[in-house]
C-alpha cells in the first residue's frame, strides 16, 4: 500500500511539474527535433529591479524570448550583488533553482509570485533611476548581457513582466555572438 502511495505521489508530483513548463506568451514550445537543433534566438525584454528596502536582497524580473531553437538559462551574475540566484515559487513557497529552460520558439518569464531572480548581499542600495549590470548565462547562447532599470517598489507592468521593447530594457542576440547590450 506504502509504494503505491508513493507511486501515485511520484505521478502526481510529474504532472505538476510538467504544468509548470516556462512555455508562457505567443508562441508554443515546438518540440519537434528540427526545433530543437536549430540555434537559439534568445531576447529579453521587460526587465526591472523594484528598488530593494536596503542592500541585503533585491528581486529581478523580466523575460526572455527564444525563437530559435531552445535554451538554458543556468546563471546570473551582477556588479551590484555578490550572488545572484534563480527561484521559482510554488503554493506560496520560494524554491531555488539551478536552471531553467527556455523552450524553442516560446519564452520564460520572472515575474512577481513566480520565478524570478534573488540578487543577494547588494554591493549598494540601488535607486530609482539607476541602471544594473545583468549578465544572463546560457548554455547555448552563451553570456546575454542587459541593462535592468531600477523601478519604484510598487512598480508592476500591467503585462506581468513584459513591458514591450523599450530602449532601455530590451536585448537581443541576433548577430551579436552570443551577448546584446542595448
Amino acid at each position: 500500500m506504502r509504494v503505491a502511495a508513493l507511486a501515485l505521489v511520484a505521478v502526481a508530483g510529474c504532472g505538476v511539474l510538467a504544468g509548470c513548463g516556462g512555455t508562457t506568451g505567443s508562441g508554443g514550445k515546438d518540440g519537434s527535433a528540427a526545433a530543437e537543433k536549430a540555434p537559439p534566438h534568445i531576447r529579453v525584454d521587460g526587465a526591472y529591479l523594484p528598488e530593494p528596502v536596503d542592500t541585503g536582497l533585491a528581486a529581478g524580473f523580466l523575460t526572455v524570448h527564444d525563437t530559435g531553437g531552445g535554451d538554458t538559462l543556468t546563471s546570473v551574475t551582477s556588479d551590484i550583488a555578490d550572488r545572484v540566484t534563480l527561484h521559482r515559487t510554488v503554493s506560496g513557497r520560494m524554491e531555488m533553482q539551478k536552471s531553467f529552460a527556455v523552450p524553442a520558439n516560446g519564452s520564460l518569464d520572472f515575474t512577481r509570485g513566480g520565478n524570478h531572480l534573488m540578487f543577494e548581499r547588494l554591493t549598494h542600495k540601488p535607486k530609482v533611476g539607476e541602471t544594473v549590470t545583468v549578465r544572463l548565462n546560457f548554455t547555448r547562447s552563451g553570456t546575454v548581457t542587459i541593462k535592468v532599470p531600477v523601478r519604484p517598489a510598487t512598480y508592476n507592468p500591467a503585462t506581468g513582466g513584459s513591458s514591450g521593447k523599450a530602449e532601455d530594457d530590451t536585448a537581443d542576440t541576433a548577430g551579436t555572438g552570443g551577448t546584446a547590450t542595448p
